[in-house]
């Protein structure tokens, strides 16, 4: 009765992390560039009483043995990478990658950050620049005078200006790929940076060495499936009322055995 206690108590506390994850999710579901996240769990030490295999005979064995599991946790968050749904807005800075790769993102401190959010804005000296004022790497300038803004499926920026009939490159957009995305690590304003667990980026231009193709004018949504998560979410509720209740039932028989006369 008392290893049903705190086996319950794990499960909760499992469930509690798993409805935290789902609660991320729905919040990003209309989040441009948002992956998913799904919690992973693992089951915990188990108390052997009797061990399978044992002999009892010179010619048999015992085949199942005894082995009492002592509860669940959290072993991982996974970010599930797949596309999210296109978007078509119409501007002109709007980039979506079909395909694999992330963009690339200048921070101030100089380090590279990665992100799959597409919606590009220009600042004041015309940079092309994240919503929170990021850099994109490599820099591409677009000069004041340009009429027209247009970005190839393998990431040539060109600018059509006054008096000129042919377009003119501004730049050339570049993608970065990991061996494991999903062990990049996430810090926020849809960004992620790279660790030992995604491997070293390799970077190459939109179609080239695996890359995806990028699409002007449409952004990548996030890949949140609201009505699966909403599912989730009652999983996990009900789990952590099932493992409530083992700790409810757990406690009556404890009790039952304390009033034993």
């Amino acid at each position: 009765m008392i290893r049903s206690l705190y086996s319950g108590a794990t499960g909760m506390i499992a469930q509690q992390t798993n409805l935290d994850v789902v609660s991320n999710n729905l919040a990003n579901a209309n989040t441009a560039g948002f992956k998913k996240i799904r919690a992973d769990f693992e089951d915990l030490l188990y108390q052997i009483d009797r061990e399978p295999g044992a002999p009892v005979e010179p010619d048999s064995m015992i085949p199942t043995g005894i082995q009492v599991g002592l509860g669940t946790r959290v072993v991982g968050t996974n970010r599930i990478m797949t596309a999210g749904n296109l978007q078509v807005t119409g501007n002109e800075l709007d980039v979506a990658i079909e395909g694999d790769g992330f963009f690339q993102v200048t921070l101030p401190n100089g380090e590279i950050a990665y992100t799959r959010d597409g919606s590009w804005s220009m600042d004041g000296e015309g940079q092309i620049v994240t919503s929170n004022g990021h850099l994109l790497e490599p820099a591409i300038v677009i000069p004041e005078d340009a009429l027209e803004i247009v970005i190839s499926a393998t990431g040539d920026v060109s600018v059509t200006l006054p008096e000129e009939a042919d377009p003119q490159n501004v730049g050339q957009l570049e993608l970065a790929r990991f061996v494991n995305p999903g062990g990049l690590k996430a810090v926020g304003k849809n960004l992620f940076l790279e660790t030992p667990a995604s491997g070293a980026p390799i970077v190459a231009e939109p179609g080239d060495e695996g890359m995806g193709t990028t699409i002007q004018t449409i952004l990548e949504m996030s890949n949140v499936q609201v009505v699966e998560e909403m599912v989730n979410m009652i999983v996990a509720q009900r789990a952590y009322e099932a493992n409530s209740k083992t700790i409810q039932t757990a406690d009556s028989l404890l009790q039952i055995a304390n009033n034993l006369r």
